[in-house]
């Protein structure tokens, strides 16, 4: 998502992005802070901005989930294990909804090609999902993906607020060659990319279909208990448990510590109905 207008007026977002990083809640002292620039081949037009966070904007665009999705995958921020080869490439952002207001506990599941354009589809290398933190960031180690016929360089994620339904999209990377016949491309979706030395570093905000005021949301009050099971928020259940909930039972497909939000029904990503 773009930081920067093409006259190099910094967008409300970006501030938002720069006001959150410091631990503000207020962005406006923060104007001066500069942000990531995407980067342009000679004759390249500046590509078409992804909607910015505010009341009645859309979403993140979805894309096609792709035949290399593998569910299950391990809880880590960093893809990178012994012996990796490739461009080391940092991805951060946050994950906001409508009205700008960041996501904490969104859950991102990345996957990618290595070096050479392939997938790993017996193991987990550059697979694997995190959270947001309080402040609604996220961050991921990985390298930059190679190529494969028909596709340009691209990473896969699905991004789902707590109880909210899954984005699947893909986030890509300006400048590429390919960028202008892979017909999945979609310029939205290109990354802010700047070279770190011998490593890159690339941003990119999501903006999730979930309303939001223009405060915290007020607490819900009840009107029917809820439903019974042995799922329990606050409980850090494993890849393989079982629980029960409202009657079905469920099987835990990825680690993580139940919350609310997260019942088995509302986080496919989590729970598969057995």
């Amino acid at each position: 998502m773009e930081n920067e207008t093409t006259t190099g007026h910094i967008t409300r977002k970006a501030v938002l992005r720069a006001a959150l990083a410091a631990g503000m809640a207020a962005p406006a002292v923060l104007m001066g802070v500069p942000a990531l620039a995407r980067t342009l081949t000679a004759g390249e037009a500046a590509p078409a901005l992804t909607p910015e966070c505010d009341d009645g904007d859309d979403p993140t665009p979805q894309q096609t989930e792709g035949p290399y999705f593998k569910p299950n995958s391990p809880l880590r921020t960093s893809l990178l294990e012994s012996g990796t080869v490739g461009v080391r490439l940092t991805v951060s952002g946050y994950v906001f909804g409508l009205a700008c207001r960041p996501i904490a506990g969104a859950l991102l599941d990345f996957w990618q090609a290595d070096t050479n354009g392939a997938y790993d589809n017996t193991g987990f290398r550059f697979r694997g999902h995190q959270f947001t933190d309080a402040q609604g960031a996220f961050k991921l180690s990985t390298i930059v993906p190679g190529l494969y016929p028909g596709r340009t360089r691209h990473i896969h994620v699905k991004v789902q607020a707590p109880g909210r339904p899954v984005l699947t999209t893909q986030l890509y990377f300006p400048g590429e060659p390919r960028n202008n016949t892979d017909s999945i491309f979609d310029a939205r979706l290109l990354m802010s990319v700047r070279d770190a030395g011998a490593a890159k570093e690339a941003a990119f905000d999501f903006v999730l279909n979930v309303p939001q005021g223009p405060g915290p949301s007020p607490t819900a009050t009840a009107t029917t208990p809820p439903p019974g099971g042995s799922w329990a928020a606050g409980t850090a259940y494993r890849a393989g448990d079982r629980v029960t909930y409202g009657g079905p039972a469920y099987v835990c497909l990825q680690a993580h510590t139940g919350q609310a939000g997260w019942e088995p029904p509302n986080v496919p990503a989590l729970w598969r109905a057995v």
